[in-house]
């Protein structure tokens, strides 16, 4: 028994294509776009935006910005 070896540009046009049938352009983008390769260094970026803030201070600021989109 043999089996075909598809090209990855085949397997991946296939992909998709199953992938906007059954739950749309816009959600397969945004499935996509989770693994793309990003650039810097995130851990290094996070660590120095929060450096000065506790959990609890990030916590309350998100929740805060939150009430403020949904007035």
């Amino acid at each position: 028994m043999t089996t075909r070896i598809h090209p990855i540009s085949e397997i991946n046009q296939r992909a998709k294509d199953v992938l906007v049938k059954e739950i749309g352009v816009v959600d397969t983008i945004r499935f996509l776009s989770q693994f793309r390769v990003g650039n810097g260094n995130d851990t290094a970026e996070r660590d120095s935006l929060f450096k000065e803030m506790t959990a609890r201070q990030i916590i309350a600021e998100i929740k805060a910005r939150r009430t403020q989109d949904h007035e």
